[in-house]
């Protein structure tokens, strides 16, 4: 599988990764879909230590152990959870990150994380504290990079203008262009890469189509309006192939994004995945026809 460079790190990550919260909690199944990513050529591993109270980054160190220095683990901080494990609370304060790191690490069974994620924030946050913590982190040898799992623009852009990020990972699909007019640009500009999550935009990008659909619609789509585009888009654009195929080389033709981020709860699914990175590329004219009967969203919100 192909590997682009993640940011202006050294890290250079396969086109698909692994989103590992889908993975389950059962040991032998959540095992056996990483060693099948594995096997795929799948070398980037996305946990966070909300995932499942920490039990997740534990099947994923433990699944990654023996292959430690061939594969790049990006874990998440920033969500406490409270006492009474009943939810969590957002803490982006340096002496809550400089500590939680060192839980993850000994989930992971690792003395080091490749890529530090803060997991969300928001321009109230004390982000000159937030970015301390993590560059004390880098300088002490426990992380390699640090990024944010983020879709506020103005969030994004304050880690842009103050830190040396060298990721973002966001929502991106067909049907959520939102990231294509701020924030793709801008990253691209600075050096700084894209990982996506829901390329699929929950099935709706897959051959089943509206199976799931919501009578909500899905954004700022109406029920009525998937109805519509989507067999459209089905018919003109995989005719011949899987359908979420198109929707995963939609992100990666975007020069800005280094890895998309699947989920797969099967081993089958992570071949699935990683047949639709190894497919044919999106020409312009395929590109064309998608953003004429797709919207050019913008973020309305999360500002």
């Amino acid at each position: 599988m192909k590997k682009r460079q993640l940011g202006h790190s050294d890290l250079y990550v396969s086109e698909l990764g692994l989103g590992c919260m889908s993975i389950g909690i059962d040991e032998k199944a959540a095992i056996q879909i990483i060693e099948t990513a594995l096997e795929e050529g799948i070398n980037y591993f996305d946990t966070a230590d909300l995932y499942d109270m920490g039990e997740n980054e534990k099947l994923v160190g433990k699944a990654l152990k023996k292959v430690r220095d061939q594969v790049i683990i990006a874990t998440k901080v920033g969500n406490r959870w409270k006492p009474d494990k009943t939810g969590w609370t957002w803490d982006p304060s340096k002496a809550y990150i400089k500590e939680a790191v060192k839980d993850s690490l000994k989930r992971l069974g690792t003395d080091y994380i490749d890529l530090y994620q803060l997991h969300g924030g928001t321009i109230q946050d004390p982000i000159d504290e937030t970015i301390a913590a993590f560059e004390e982190l880098q300088a002490e040898g426990l992380i390699r990079y640090y990024g944010i799992s983020s879709i506020r623009p103005n969030v994004i852009r304050e880690y842009v203008k103050k830190s040396n990020l060298v990721s973002v990972m966001m929502q991106y699909s067909m049907l959520d262009r939102r990231p294509e007019e701020e924030v793709l640009p801008l990253l691209k500009e600075h050096g700084i890469s894209v990982v996506t999550r829901g390329p699929v935009a929950k099935g709706l990008l897959s051959d089943k189509l509206l199976e799931k659909a919501s009578t909500s619609g899905y954004l700022d789509y109406s029920l009525q309006e998937l109805q519509e585009i989507l067999p459209l888009l089905k018919q003109k654009l995989a005719a011949t192939r899987p359908f979420a195929e198109v929707a995963l080389q939609y992100n990666l033709a975007n020069p800005a994004v280094a890895s998309v981020v699947t989920g797969a709860s099967s081993p089958e699914q992570v071949r699935q995945n990683a047949a639709a990175v190894r497919s044919r590329l999106l020409s312009e004219d395929e590109l064309a026809i998608i953003k004429k009967f797709t919207k050019a969203n913008t973020y309305k919100e999360h500002r």
